[in-house]
């Protein structure tokens, strides 16, 4: 849980400060600040991978988990996931409630948009289960960094309703970490090492994807690696 108060924290202190700077930081100093977090991420992801004990455990893992990903089409999910949000919240019209500048409208699309960004993705799902099982909240700290910039970003544009975005996080990712722990007996070291060195991998797709803008990759859909990986993991060992 440590990883995700953390998290809740720099929403929180990222959005304060969207508010008060409101659009005084220039867009290429927010741009050169992601890609330098990305760089950091792409970094972290190859020293978690380079832990491996088994390569071969993490390659079986990540092609058996992306084509479970592909065929159950978690990243479209997702997707689908964060559009039923949004008609639930009833913002249909984004450009229609920026236009009438109405204070009401404008703090639910703050809270959509921020929870959307900060709940569904593969970091936020890797490091809570990575926080939960071995206590190691560097996943989520990462985390924490970009998404108290983003909270910087879209607090200076969209309010309050950003902050209040931090309550899902500490809800949902709180859940996820809470349910590992539960099966933490379970796991052996050798089989969290495999799970660490894969979600590794799944950390670079994100620094690849989502931080530098490289290329696309879908990397929600190798999620089911995470999985995969220390069952592989206990059978040849």
């Amino acid at each position: 849980m440590i990883g995700t108060l953390i998290n809740v924290a720099t929403i929180i202190v990222g959005g304060f400060l969207g508010i008060l700077l409101s659009s005084r930081l220039k867009e290429r100093v927010r741009d050169t600040v992601m890609a330098g977090l990305g760089l950091f991420t792409l970094a972290y992801g190859l020293q978690q991978f380079l832990g491996a004990g088994n390569a071969l455990i993490v390659l079986g893992a990540l092609i058996s988990g992306a084509l479970l990903g592909e065929w159950w089409q978690i990243e479209d999910g997702l997707s689908r996931a964060g559009r039923w949000l949004e008609r639930r919240l009833g913002v249909k019209d984004v450009e229609s409630v920026e236009n009438q500048q109405d204070q009401k409208s404008k703090f639910v699309r703050g809270f959509l948009t921020a929870s959307l960004l900060f709940c569904i993705g593969p970091m936020a799902i890797l490091g809570s289960i990575q926080d939960g099982l071995t206590g190691d909240s560097s996943t989520l700290i990462i985390k924490s960094v970009i998404d108290g910039f983003a909270a910087l970003a879209f607090a200076s544009t969209l309010g309050m309703g950003v902050i209040f975005s931090a309550l899902v996080i500490l809800v949902y990712q709180g859940s996820l970490s809470l349910l590992a722990a539960q099966v933490q007996a379970f796991f052996t070291p050798v089989m969290m090492g495999e799970m660490t060195a894969t979600g590794g991998i799944i950390l670079m797709a994100v620094s690849i994807t989502s931080l530098l803008n490289l290329k696309q990759i879908r990397a929600g859909n190798i999620l089911p690696a995470l999985i995969i990986a220390p069952i592989l993991a206990y059978i040849f060992t």
